[in-house]
């Protein structure tokens, strides 16, 4: 049976409040799950959920995996539901990402397997084009701090803004050397990126939240981030300690599987890239 859940962040974030002061791991280093219960991993609806539910629906009872998914709208809640037990796993994000997560918030959540890549893209409902972005246009950029670098560096790929040398994974509006076009930047939560589109000449939108907007990176994207080289695949992720449970190892396993290769192929049409063979 399909098993599902759609919870809002509010009711999330109560939840795994809940459930982490009644844990049993509440040391601060590395921790170990109970294994006897269904597999729960957090993730977001597109594509990580969809992908999650294929395998649920299609491969997990062959391979003796009792698979719960979860899905989360943000990006911060199934970190610290990993961290604190609600959920065993989760499977949303990139390794930029994780980093500044776990300095900035002390959580010790770590990568499992790398799945896929979602390319950042540069959308618009005003203009056909980067090019033609007229001087002083409004840029909606994600307003955390490895998207909007990313976002940033998405731009200077294509000639619209050059950034300072040594620009990072942090970089913000301030590390930009070069704007001919003078544009302005207005950071948004990542999710709300797509909705912004009828209020500013562009956006920079994560791939899921393209997606789950019916747009088609593909296709739709003025400007599209390179598959080559790209350090931000998504990735399986547990808290420190529970690399090895058997279940998060047969997940594991089935991601990076022939068939879920297909799926990814096939459903995305290349608006998501698996970054395996």
């Amino acid at each position: 049976m399909r098993n599902t859940a759609k919870i809002t962040t509010a009711v999330l974030a109560a939840g795994a409040l809940t459930l982490g002061l009644t844990a049993c791991g509440s040391d601060k280093g590395s921790t170990a799950s109970d294994t006897s219960g269904p597999l729960v991993v957090a993730a977001s609806p597109v594509p990580h959920a969809e992908i999650l539910n294929f395998i649920e629906k299609n491969l997990a009872k062959k391979a003796g995996l009792d698979l719960e998914v979860k899905e989360f709208q943000d990006y911060i809640v199934p970190n610290t539901a990993t961290e604190d037990g609600s959920v065993d796993a989760n499977y949303f994000q990139n390794q930029p990402y994780l980093d500044d997560f776990n300095k900035k918030r002390g959580t010790h959540i770590v990568p499992v397997v790398t799945v896929h890549l979602e390319p950042l893209g540069l959308y618009s409902h005003k203009v056909k084009s980067a090019d033609a972005l007229k001087d002083g246009a409004t840029v909606a950029v994600p307003n955390d701090a490895v998207n909007e670098a990313r976002a940033l560096k998405l731009l200077a790929s294509d000639g619209l803004i050059t950034l300072k040398d040594g620009t990072g994974n942090e970089a913000t509006p301030q590390d930009i050397a070069k704007n001919p076009k003078n544009l302005k930047f207005k950071e948004v939560e990542a999710a709300q990126t797509p909705r912004s589109l009828d209020d500013v000449d562009a956006a920079v939108i994560n791939g899921n939240y393209a997606i789950s907007s019916d747009l088609e990176p593909a296709k739709d994207a003025l400007v599209l981030e390179s598959a080559t080289n790209n350090p931000y695949g998504n990735f399986l992720a547990v808290k420190k300690g529970n690399e090895n449970d058997p279940r998060v190892k047969k997940l594991a396993k089935l991601l990076t599987s022939p068939e879920v290769k297909k799926f990814i192929e096939d459903k995305y049409a290349g608006s998501v890239i698996p970054s395996f063979k």
